[in-house]
Protein backbone atom coordinates (compact mmCIF):
# COMPACT_ATOMS: atom_id res chain seq x y z
CA UNK A 1 0.00 0.00 0.00
CA UNK A 2 1.24 3.40 -0.63
CA UNK A 3 2.69 5.40 2.14
CA UNK A 4 0.29 7.99 1.37
CA UNK A 5 -2.80 6.02 1.39
CA UNK A 6 -5.50 5.99 3.70
CA UNK A 7 -5.02 2.44 3.59
CA UNK A 8 -1.52 2.38 5.33
CA UNK A 9 -0.63 1.74 8.34
CA UNK A 10 0.42 5.38 9.44
CA UNK A 11 -0.08 5.38 13.04
CA UNK A 12 -1.28 9.11 14.04
CA UNK A 13 -3.13 10.68 17.01
CA UNK A 14 -6.47 12.91 16.89
CA UNK A 15 -8.48 14.65 19.82
CA UNK A 16 -6.44 12.01 22.06
CA UNK A 17 -7.78 8.93 20.03
CA UNK A 18 -4.64 6.70 18.42
CA UNK A 19 -5.41 5.60 15.31
CA UNK A 20 -4.04 2.98 13.03
CA UNK A 21 -4.71 4.61 9.93
CA UNK A 22 -6.10 7.61 8.65
CA UNK A 23 -9.37 4.88 7.25
CA UNK A 24 -9.62 3.45 10.12
CA UNK A 25 -10.45 7.42 11.74
CA UNK A 26 -12.75 8.13 8.62
CA UNK A 27 -14.91 4.91 8.46
CA UNK A 28 -15.27 5.61 12.48
CA UNK A 29 -17.26 9.23 11.06
CA UNK A 30 -20.35 6.35 9.89
CA UNK A 31 -20.80 5.90 13.62
CA UNK A 32 -22.34 7.94 16.20
CA UNK A 33 -21.83 5.04 19.22
CA UNK A 34 -17.98 6.08 20.54
CA UNK A 35 -17.03 2.68 21.01
CA UNK A 36 -17.32 1.64 17.35
CA UNK A 37 -15.40 4.52 17.07
CA UNK A 38 -12.86 3.35 18.55
CA UNK A 39 -12.88 0.16 17.46
CA UNK A 40 -12.75 2.08 13.89
CA UNK A 41 -9.83 3.70 14.85
CA UNK A 42 -7.72 0.97 16.09
CA UNK A 43 -7.92 -0.77 12.78
CA UNK A 44 -5.66 -0.91 9.24
CA UNK A 45 -7.17 0.44 6.78
CA UNK A 46 -8.39 -2.11 4.85
CA UNK A 47 -9.97 -4.08 7.90
CA UNK A 48 -11.79 -0.84 8.36
CA UNK A 49 -12.53 -0.41 4.67
CA UNK A 50 -14.22 -3.61 4.35
CA UNK A 51 -16.27 -3.33 7.95
CA UNK A 52 -17.21 0.32 7.58
CA UNK A 53 -18.98 -0.91 4.56
CA UNK A 54 -21.94 -1.95 7.47
CA UNK A 55 -22.14 1.99 7.99
CA UNK A 56 -23.71 3.34 5.00
CA UNK A 57 -27.17 4.24 6.68
CA UNK A 58 -25.40 7.70 6.47
CA UNK A 59 -26.12 8.18 3.11
CA UNK A 60 -29.56 8.83 4.13
CA UNK A 61 -29.10 11.33 6.67
CA UNK A 62 -26.19 12.70 5.25
CA UNK A 63 -24.63 13.03 8.70
CA UNK A 64 -21.28 11.92 10.28
CA UNK A 65 -20.11 11.42 14.06
CA UNK A 66 -16.92 12.48 15.64
CA UNK A 67 -16.44 12.85 19.29
CA UNK A 68 -20.38 12.68 20.12
CA UNK A 69 -21.28 15.55 17.64
CA UNK A 70 -23.00 15.18 14.04
CA UNK A 71 -21.41 16.58 10.96
CA UNK A 72 -23.08 17.50 7.99
CA UNK A 73 -21.36 15.82 4.94
CA UNK A 74 -22.18 19.17 3.17
CA UNK A 75 -21.03 21.31 5.78
CA UNK A 76 -17.99 23.59 6.50
CA UNK A 77 -17.21 22.22 9.75
CA UNK A 78 -16.91 18.42 8.50
CA UNK A 79 -14.12 19.72 5.73
CA UNK A 80 -12.76 21.66 8.91
CA UNK A 81 -12.66 18.05 10.94
CA UNK A 82 -11.33 16.64 7.57
CA UNK A 83 -8.17 19.26 7.98
CA UNK A 84 -7.44 18.78 11.44
CA UNK A 85 -7.47 14.84 10.82
CA UNK A 86 -5.08 15.21 7.73
CA UNK A 87 -3.32 17.89 9.98
CA UNK A 88 -2.76 15.09 12.68
CA UNK A 89 -1.54 12.23 10.04
CA UNK A 90 0.83 14.51 8.86
CA UNK A 91 2.91 14.22 11.96
CA UNK A 92 3.92 10.54 11.18
CA UNK A 93 7.06 10.11 9.99
CA UNK A 94 6.64 7.80 7.44
CA UNK A 95 3.98 10.20 5.78
CA UNK A 96 5.64 13.00 5.92
CA UNK A 97 8.77 11.31 4.18
CA UNK A 98 6.25 10.39 1.36
CA UNK A 99 4.38 13.20 1.01
CA UNK A 100 7.88 15.01 0.73
CA UNK A 101 9.18 12.94 -1.69
CA UNK A 102 6.42 14.09 -4.37
CA UNK A 103 7.99 17.10 -4.47
CA UNK A 104 6.07 19.49 -6.70
CA UNK A 105 4.43 16.98 -8.86
CA UNK A 106 0.94 17.17 -9.25
CA UNK A 107 -0.89 15.04 -7.16
CA UNK A 108 -3.74 12.56 -8.20
CA UNK A 109 -6.31 10.01 -7.00
CA UNK A 110 -8.62 7.78 -9.27
CA UNK A 111 -9.72 5.21 -7.00
CA UNK A 112 -11.99 7.56 -4.97
CA UNK A 113 -15.99 8.62 -5.54
CA UNK A 114 -16.33 12.33 -6.61
CA UNK A 115 -20.45 12.40 -5.06
CA UNK A 116 -19.72 13.72 -1.18
CA UNK A 117 -23.50 12.46 -0.93
CA UNK A 118 -21.67 8.66 -1.56
CA UNK A 119 -18.27 8.73 0.19
CA UNK A 120 -17.30 10.05 3.35
CA UNK A 121 -13.66 11.67 1.39
CA UNK A 122 -14.07 12.67 -2.33
CA UNK A 123 -11.13 11.94 -4.62
CA UNK A 124 -10.77 16.13 -4.18
CA UNK A 125 -11.11 16.60 -0.88
CA UNK A 126 -8.29 13.90 -0.82
CA UNK A 127 -6.08 15.17 -3.01
CA UNK A 128 -6.70 18.90 -1.89
CA UNK A 129 -5.59 17.93 1.79
CA UNK A 130 -2.24 16.19 0.55
CA UNK A 131 -1.24 19.23 -1.39
CA UNK A 132 -1.79 21.76 1.39
CA UNK A 133 0.05 19.71 4.21
CA UNK A 134 3.00 19.11 1.60
CA UNK A 135 3.45 22.81 1.58
CA UNK A 136 2.71 23.17 5.22
CA UNK A 137 5.56 20.55 5.30
CA UNK A 138 7.61 22.19 2.61
CA UNK A 139 7.70 25.62 4.53
CA UNK A 140 8.38 23.78 7.82
CA UNK A 141 11.65 22.77 6.50
CA UNK A 142 12.78 26.17 4.95
CA UNK A 143 12.07 27.90 8.13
Amino acid sequence: VNALSNLAANEFEFDGIKCASMEGLLQSFKFADRGKQLVFCSMDGLDAKMLGRSGNGWKKTQLLHWNGKPYDRHGEDYQKLLDRAYGALSENMQFQRALLLTGGKTLTHRLGGDDASKTILTSDEFVSRLMKYRLVLQHRRTT
